[in-house]
């Protein structure tokens, strides 16, 4: 019972810090129609911003106050200098470019931290570990961490679906023309869109960086994990990119220790068994 317990717990951290960084991409993809392989490489710089910025601060929770804004940033010049060429180019041009994307960050990374692997320590008042049952701790962080990618999972949905900003989002993906028509920017909400999506992969690597540590190609199985998150809740769908992080990361932890030997496959037998019965993910549209 502790086992199950465990593991439980364990599915559903992962499935939740899995979620921010496929949300960004299921944002990138469904709105801009951009396939973004660098987007993982943002998760990466993340991780080492919160290694940089945790160094100086001491503490990885005011490395993300100062991390945040930063990949705003840098998500914004990205596709203003590269991304925004790609909205009216295929996929194979958008494929080469992002491709080339993650060539420049990976030799960034090792040019400014090397290719050693970097621990990052957690916050000495979330260091401790609680007791669930008489034989069972977890860590403090751990939980800390789930309630934070909760709250800005609730968050994401509100801004999208509750307010003006999250309106002329979604009206700039079903019809930007009449969205231009209205006065409106469509290129500058594009251009927030991807800035917001590349944060959200950069917060899901700060906040995992205590946990998986910081090392070059650590953003590499979140990408391959993200796009099997969006092709299994569905293009564009960000309740969908909840459920399938919360499916894949539960059955990545019970595979893990119940199937061993197939616990690498299990995600893609699951998106193939999605894909056989809802061919446009579990919430996408046709």
């Amino acid at each position: 019972m502790s086992l199950v317990l465990i593991q439980l717990l364990n599915g559903l951290q992962s499935g939740l810090l899995i979620f921010l960084a496929a949300s960004g991409l299921t944002l990138v993809f469904g709105i801009l129609g951009v396939i973004n392989l660098s987007h993982g490489s943002f998760y990466m710089l993340g991780a080492y911003l919160a290694l940089t910025f945790t160094g100086i601060f001491g503490d990885v929770f005011l490395a993300l106050a100062l991390g945040i804004p930063l990949a705003f940033l840098g998500g914004f010049l990205i596709e203003f200098l590269f991304i925004r060429h790609l909205y009216n180019r295929d996929h194979l041009q958008q494929v080469l470019l992002t491709f080339a994307l993650i060539l420049v960050f990976n030799e960034f990374q090792q040019v400014v931290w090397g290719s050693y692997p970097h621990s990052i320590p957690a916050p000495s008042y979330l260091a401790d570990s609680v007791r669930l049952t008489e034989g069972l701790s977890y860590p403090v962080y751990r939980l800390a961490l789930m309630a934070i990618c909760l709250a800005l999972a609730l968050s994401m949905v509100l801004v999208i679906q509750k307010t003006r900003v999250g309106r002329l989002i979604r009206a700039a993906e079903s019809n930007r023309e009449m969205v231009e028509a209205l006065g409106f920017d469509s290129r500058m909400i594009f251009r927030l869109v991807f800035a917001a999506g590349t944060a959200l992969a950069a917060t899901a690597g700060m906040l995992a960086a205590p946990i998986e540590s910081a090392y070059p190609g650590v953003g590499d199985r979140v990408l391959i994990v993200s796009f099997v998150i969006v092709v299994i809740g569905g293009i564009g769908s960000i309740r969908g990119a909840f459920v399938g992080s919360l499916l894949i990361g539960l059955a990545d932890a019970f595979g893990k220790v119940f199937i061993p030997q197939f616990s690498s496959i299990i995600i893609y037998a699951l998106m193939a068994l999605v894909l056989v019965v809802r061919p446009t993910g579990l919430f996408g549209r046709a």
